[in-house]
């Protein structure tokens, strides 16, 4: 009701200015002069249900449609976006100071396997800690980030080598300390968790680290030292989000640990420490983008320290310290991350030297949802034949099965012209249609 009667305003011409999350991007503003994307290399701009759209793409339509200007802001651009403004096809505008001219937090790369070796194998290195210890006696405060809720990420037999892994998803389930309960964080199931293996009766082994364990650990070592915990568990109800950060920064609570949520956006003078735990941790995975997410996400938590008068410094644990991503992350080097991704993605023929198209097939019988795929790929190939368009595939998708429906993907990397998009178009309704896919859900989507 309050998103309608906001929209009734804003169609009547009643408010001149609008400001919203992503689907504000469609708010039927007349005479449109002006669109300011702030952090325009958000992923959440990017929407994963029907319709499926990029709000980048959607201003820049609605900007040439009304010749109104785009503002595209981020301390780390997209790398597509950086490529098209070096091309000439963005005006390109640069600051090389912080906002307010104080210095870059001053950053330590804490290396985990040498603390292994020193005998630590908890989550908090030796100078982190010791960091931690000088904030509390300063009275500053400090956030420490680890972008994995719960409290383990598996749990195995030690025996027998048994995994719990969700009934319905092809994950594994997190252990919850909390409730003492495993979940799986892609369909919401639960069970309690249990003291012994049900196939063997062996002992098990909790692996992986989640906020719950790291606040734990915070409050064994700092004793009667207040941590807010903020993730996905803690802002369930509706306005927690905006009452946890005010108590953080009125009641000036000494350390904020979270997720996601609390690398960005936030501007707390007080904050004079970040801690980066488990930096590494989204490097190594299937998605292109993977490198870019990293460097992104730590540049712009470790920008949380310092941006009052007071002096800030970060520390970054990681298996790999000596890895490229992770050292002109420390120094927020973005120029020369941009120089090596760009050489990397056009060796790949990744975007932004083509489009890539993926048309996902789900249902619950895997048999035909293999079959459906198929079906996309040959049809695909009759029409991309040549040149240098690439079709990949069918293949699982990274989550194959979840709550009980199974995902495969055909992935088309070409040019993405008009007539490339007709085509994949023409596919899903000729692949639709077919008598084999009956039950299969089909749909494309740009990798963007």
């Amino acid at each position: 009701g309050e998103r309608y009667d906001e929209w009734l305003r804003v169609k009547k011409g009643n408010a001149h200015v609008v400001i919203g999350t992503r689907s504000a991007v469609f708010a039927p503003v007349e005479k449109l002069g002006l669109i300011i994307m702030d952090e325009e290399q958000e992923t959440s701009y990017k929407s994963e249900s029907s319709p499926r759209y990029h709000a980048r793409d959607i201003a820049k339509y609605r900007c040439a449609a009304a010749k109104g200007l785009l503002l595209m802001g981020s301390a780390t651009p997209a790398v597509e976006s950086m490529y098209l403004a070096k091309a000439g096809k963005y005006q390109l505008y640069e600051l090389r100071k912080r906002f307010n001219c104080r210095a870059l937090p001053g950053v330590i790369t804490a290396d985990m396997r040498r603390e292994l070796k020193n005998g630590n194998a908890s989550d908090l290195s030796e100078v982190l800690a010791a960091e931690l210890e000088e904030n509390l006696r300063k009275g500053q405060q400090s956030i420490l980030y680890l972008n994995r809720r719960g409290a383990h990420s598996a749990v195995l037999c030690t025996e027998c080598g048994y995994s719990f892994t969700c009934p319905r998803c092809s994950v594994a389930m997190t252990s919850h300390s909390a409730n003492r309960r495993l979940m799986c964080h892609y369909c919401g199931y639960s069970e309690p968790a249990p003291k012994h293996c049900p196939s063997c009766g062996g002992d098990l082994k909790y692996l992986g680290t989640g906020t719950q364990t790291v606040e734990e650990e915070l409050q064994k070592r700092f004793p009667g030292v207040e941590v807010i915990r903020m993730d996905a568990d803690t802002v369930s109800l509706a306005g927690a989000h905006q009452a946890l950060l005010a108590r953080f920064r009125d009641e000036k609570i000494p350390i904020l640990l979270g997720t996601q949520m609390i690398a960005k956006g936030l501007d707390i003078e007080n904050v004079t420490l970040v801690g980066v735990l488990n930096a590494d941790s989204g490097l190594y995975t299937t998605d292109f983008r993977a490198r870019e997410r990293t460097f992104n996400m730590i540049t712009q938590v470790v920008g949380r320290a310092g941006r009052g008068s007071l002096t800030g410094r970060a520390v970054i644990q990681s298996l790999s310290p000596e890895n490229e991503v992770i050292a002109l992350a420390a120094v927020q080097n973005y120029d020369g991350f941009y120089n090596g991704e760009i050489q990397l993605r056009r060796a790949m023929q990744a975007p932004p030297f083509c489009t890539r198209y993926t048309i996902t097939c789900c249902g619950s019988d895997e048999t035909a949802v293999l079959r459906t795929a198929a079906l996309c790929h040959s049809s695909l190939k009759e029409l991309f034949q040549g040149g240098k368009d690439r079709i990949l595939g069918p293949a699982p998708a990274p989550v194959t099965r979840v709550n009980n429906r199974y995902h495969y993907r055909v992935t088309i990397c070409c040019r993405g012209s008009k007539e490339d998009r007709n085509k994949v178009g023409y596919v899903l309704r000729k692949v639709s249609g077919e008598k084999a896919s009956r039950g299969v859900l089909i749909f494309a989507d740009t990798e963007v």
